[in-house]
């Protein structure tokens, strides 16, 4: 999901420092310091593996099955306090009476290649349906408990040919897509992946408690490359009449109709200062 944010050009001046080493023991050997100092926190960890990773990005490339597991690695071990978070602190706090609360993006990185950031969320929180096109993405849930739904469009299906499944477009684009994960999540868990064309490309995201979850695009979300933010609102399959052999009967409660909508009306991100260590580029 795309954030528009104008913290991108402050961050530089605001970002903590990270403490400088003190060691007043001149007797010990050189060597140590340098192995000491040359140790990475795994902000800088995840900065660099994805350096590497989307070295050769772009739109629809998909890094290969060893970068993948590479970065999923590194993303699995990942843990709150790694990006100075803690479920106290008042992003995750409810404090809106009536509606659903507002959720706070924090910026940690981006290029053109790729982007890196968190989302906090509180309790009942949603991130609606939305699309990632041409992107792999990597979501790493750092704390707490949120229910995921996404969604792939469906082109395999074993009953239907290229001619009558794209006559099931409905009007206004609504497009049948199968359900992907429909299921709740609780730190820790592994890391969650997908990509261009299959993993739920379309997912959405609701806050069963406060939690946290820290998002890797690669390539990021552009306008001016082709790769804007959409957001989709589902029916279920039996909404639309249509050729009753596109789904077997047994299967349609694995698919549902996703409409383009304009931007949800009760999304609200707001962009706030990331506090925690500091990625060095070079």
């Amino acid at each position: 999901m795309r954030i528009e944010t104008n913290l991108r050009d402050r961050k530089e001046q605001e970002f903590r420092e990270l403490p400088e080493e003190r060691n007043n023991n001149s007797s010990k050997p050189k060597k140590n310091r340098r192995r000491k100092k040359s140790m990475p926190n795994v902000v800088q960890e995840l900065f660099w593996t994805c350096t590497e990773v989307f070295a050769r990005g772009g739109a629809g490339t998909v890094p290969s099955r060893r970068d993948v597991e590479r970065l999923r690695s590194v993303l699995d071990h990942m843990q709150p306090a790694d990006v100075g978070l803690s479920p106290d602190m008042p992003y995750f706090r409810a404090n809106e009476p009536e509606g659903i609360p507002p959720i706070t993006y924090l910026h940690l990185y981006e290029c053109s290649r790729f982007s890196i950031g968190i989302f906090c969320l509180p309790p009942s929180a949603i991130i609606p349906l939305h699309n990632h096109p041409g992107m792999t993405v990597f979501s790493k849930l750092l704390f707490g408990s949120m229910h995921i739904k996404s969604f792939d469009w469906a082109t395999d299906l074993p009953h239907a040919t290229n001619q009558n499944l794209n006559s099931h477009i409905q009007p206004h684009g609504i497009r049948l897509a199968k359900i992907k994960t429909d299921s709740d999540f609780t730190a820790p868990c592994n890391t969650s992946i997908l990509y261009p064309a299959d993993g739920g490309n379309m997912h959405c995201f609701t806050a069963l408690t406060s939690c946290a979850v820290l998002d890797v695009l690669g390539p990021p979300y552009s306008d001016s490359e082709g790769r804007p933010c959409t957001y989709y609102h589902d029916f279920p399959y039996a909404s639309f009449s249509g050729d009753e052999r596109l789904v077997p009967e047994e299967e349609r409660e694995g698919y549902a109709w996703l409409e383009e909508i304009e931007n949800p009306e009760n999304l609200l991100v707001v962009g706030a200062m990331y506090r925690g260590p500091r990625i060095v580029e070079n």
